[in-house]
């Protein structure tokens, strides 16, 4: 994969990279809800307990035949968006079974979501996307996954708290007080899917988030040694605009990181969960770079 492929999705293709045909902006329709509905993974870990026990848990879809005693298959953890307020992990459950079926082991994330009456903040949702890391590494053994190739990746809200497992520094503001720091939260490899990127005025978030946001922005933190990244952003999206994941590649890359930006012309918020042919080539782009870097 070359770095910084355009393809274009309303508008005409600018370079390499497969067509994807022209659409008006429709009525949205989440078209992998449906497809979704019908799978179910192999079982559900708990893998953290909050408030008054309440566990949160790994949805594990494992490839077939898997023998967690003796494979060490590669992982990738998936996290659904809504804003750090909605989704589930069924969101992505599709995402889950395709790389399943590809040999991996893979994990859709159940996360706190931020509730102002239960005091669930998007710190909150960070600690738990940092603390499902952590344990993953711990269990890797058990889980029969190779705790050396954990890819993590996730979409809107879920890309930003996937970043969070790399871009900020060990601390009780995205720290849960029962992890074990001794133990690195930082994946192996990142693929961002129009993620929050900046959380100030000119991103998403700051008004959720509050005036801490610059605490959690993934812009404002870039430094050296983060892990090899693909973001998917397309320039059409208004909610989460592309400038922030372009100038996050940008300021990646001038550190001295392995960043690629894979830019789709056009194309809303999430436009891969509206459309089956943007989704297949969203499943490409991912499986190219998964096979590029030793995990398929």
């Amino acid at each position: 994969m070359n770095p910084d492929t355009r393809i274009a999705i309303n508008a005409q293709p600018v370079s390499n990279g497969p067509e994807v045909s022209v659409q008006p902006q429709a009525p949205p329709v989440r078209v992998l809800e449906p497809l979704a509905a019908k799978l179910e993974p192999s079982r559900k870990i708990a893998y953290k307990s909050v408030g008054k026990g309440r566990a949160l848990e790994l949805h594990v879809f494992e490839p077939e035949e898997h023998d967690a005693s003796k494979d060490r298959r590669p992982c990738i953890l998936i996290i659904h968006g809504g804003g750090w307020t909605g989704g589930e992990p069924r969101v992505y459950y599709t995402i889950a079974d395709h790389y399943a079926k590809k040999g991996m082991l893979a994990i859709s994330l159940q996360y706190r979501l931020m509730n102002a009456k239960e005091g669930v903040t998007v710190f909150d949702c960070v600690k738990d996307g940092r603390s499902a890391m952590r344990w993953l590494r711990a269990q890797a053994s058990t889980l029969g996954i190779d705790p050396n190739r954990i890819a993590v990746t996730g979409g809107s809200a879920g890309g930003h708290v996937a970043l969070a497992t790399a871009v900020f520094e060990n601390g009780p503001e995205v720290d849960a007080a029962r992890d074990d720091l001794s133990i690195s939260c930082i994946p192996d490899l990142l693929i961002p899917l129009n993620p929050v990127v900046d959380t100030s005025a000119d991103g998403y978030g700051q008004g959720k988030i509050g005036k801490r946001w610059r605490e959690l922005s993934p812009l404002h933190h870039v430094k050296r040694d983060l892990p090899p990244m693909l973001i998917c952003h397309s320039t059409g999206d208004t909610v989460t605009p592309y400038t922030g994941a372009a100038r996050f590649a940008e300021l990646s890359k001038a550190a001295g990181n392995d960043c690629q930006l894979f830019t789709f012309e056009g194309g809303r918020h999430g436009w891969f969960i509206f459309d089956l042919e943007h989704y297949a080539t969203i499943l490409h782009v991912m499986d190219v770079y998964l096979i590029e870097k030793g995990f398929l």
